[in-house]
Parts: structure tokens; sequence; C-alpha cells
């Protein structure tokens, strides 16, 4: 009986780090901006070079985001976009821009739309509502 649990425990040990190791990895070329295009039917995605020599992801979050305009501009109908920069994912969507470690992970919120759709840092936005120097609501 002893032997059997072993097994079993060692069975779900194993298929646990098969799981994890299942996530997609964006590629550390240094200043390198991609377009992700996400693979079909389980494929893996497809990057393609948008940029080099970007100082940051945020210069990349940028270069993407006018790609993405670009082609709505174009009569395109596309909304959302993928990108990597330097082993990180860059996803654009009408909330803003979120990073993440991997396409299926979770996503950290980087940038926010404004009213009028422009990309900010979420505590600017909060700021702007509230005016330059304004004092902290009471508690």
């Amino acid at each position: 009986m002893k032997r059997t649990s072993l097994f079993l425990v060692a069975g779900v040990g194993l298929l646990a780090l098969g799981a994890c190791q299942n996530t997609t990895k964006a590629p550390f070329d240094p200043g390198v901006c991609y377009a992700v295009e996400p693979g079909k039917d389980g494929a893996e995605p497809t990057f393609n070079v948008v940029a080099r020599d970007q100082p940051q992801i945020e210069f990349c979050a940028a270069r993407l985001e006018e790609m993405r305009l670009r082609f709505l501009g174009f009569g395109g109908n596309r909304r959302e976009m993928i990108g990597s920069y330097q082993g990180q994912f860059i996803f654009i969507d009408r909330a803003g821009v979120s990073f993440g470690k991997s396409l299926e992970g979770a996503r950290f919120m980087a940038l926010a739309r404004t009213g009028d759709g422009r990309l900010a840092i979420p505590g600017a936005i909060q700021q702007e509502v509230e005016g330059p120097g304004a004092a902290p609501a009471p508690q």
C-alpha cells in the first residue's frame, strides 16, 4: 500500500511539473520588439520583428499601439494585439496595456486608457481627475 501511494504522489508531481512547462516563452533578444501572432489549433506562435533598439518595454508597447492604430486606419478590425520584449509578453486591448511572463499566465496592468483612448500610467489618470496638487481625501 505504501509503495502504491508513493508512486501516485510521484506521478502527480511529474504531471504538475509537465503542466508548468507548457507555457509559451517570449524571445529574449535585447532591444527587439516583436508582434506575436498566436498559433492556430495549438501551433506555436509566430514572432515578427516590429522594431529594434528599443530601450524599454514601454517603447515597444508604443510601437505595437502605433501598428494597431495603423491597421485600424487601413480598415482592419483587430482591436487587440500581443507583442513581446526581452522575455515578457505585452497585451494591448481596450482596457490598456498589460505585461506577463507567458501567454497563458497572469498579467500586470501597466498602462490604462484615458477617456479619449490615450495610454497613461494608471495613477496619473486618478491624479488628472482630482487635479494637480489635490489633497488626499480624508479617511
